[in-house]
């Protein structure tokens, strides 16, 4: 089994979220990706966030029509600050050997890796999917993490990433950017302005429905 992992608050998610998703799929041949929202995002702990029981019904609500995208609620159910490192590890116990395991991050929280908990251990758990705008410079490691762990990952031309080990890589791959937040989709919502074409219309519909982001 070849599953993608992305995390996010999705709050809420939209069309960005799912089109950078299907390209991971495609590009590795993955036999699908979870969405797993975040509890409690220990980067937003001061943050004003939905909760999660209407982020969770609006993943679902978008990737419903898709068989390659599914759903784990394993954050919530663990309590506490959402820690990705107990999530992989989460995954790797349940399911062992049968499963390969890619964390799909976007560019810009991969440059900030170093804030995230037991990030060095983290870094060797799975392989992982760096989606990078058009345009990016691929230096690899360097510069993200210090010289002497980055000096642990040397490119591996077959598969074009930075391998650590035999079994696990680091693959930088760009993607279709669609510039589109979850914050400016929320102010949008607070303002009375149109989010169609920028979330799924289910989304949109619970948005509503649910009077979510009216008061921000």
């Amino acid at each position: 089994m070849k599953w993608g992992l992305l995390g996010g608050t999705f709050d809420p998610i939209h069309i960005g979220h799912l089109r950078c998703a299907e390209e991971v799929l495609e590009i590795f041949d993955l036999n699908r990706i979870i969405f797993v929202p975040a509890s409690l995002p220990p980067h937003k702990l001061d943050a004003q966030i939905t909760p999660f029981y209407h982020r969770e019904q609006m993943v679902k609500l978008a990737i419903e029509e898709n068989p390659g995208f599914s759903f784990s609620d394993v954050e919530n159910q663990r309590g506490g600050k959402s820690y990705s490192v107990e999530t992989i590890e989460y995954f790797l116990e349940k399911y062992l050997s049968e499963l390969e395991l890619y964390m799909i991050l976007g560019q810009d929280a991969f440059h900030a890796i170093q804030t995230w908990r037991d990030w060095e251990k983290l870094l060797l758990l799975c392989n992982f999917v760096i989606m990078t705008r058009p345009g990016y410079v691929n230096h690899g490691l360097s510069g993200i993490v210090p010289p002497d762990f980055a000096a642990q990952f040397q490119y591996d031309e077959k598969v074009q990433g930075f391998r650590a080990s035999e079994r696990y890589a680091i693959f930088f791959r760009e993607v279709t950017f669609l510039d589109i937040s979850s914050s400016n989709i929320r102010q949008r919502v607070s303002q009375g302005k149109s989010i169609k074409y920028l979330v799924p219309d289910p989304v949109r519909r619970y948005i509503v429905k649910n009077g979510l982001y009216g008061n921000l």
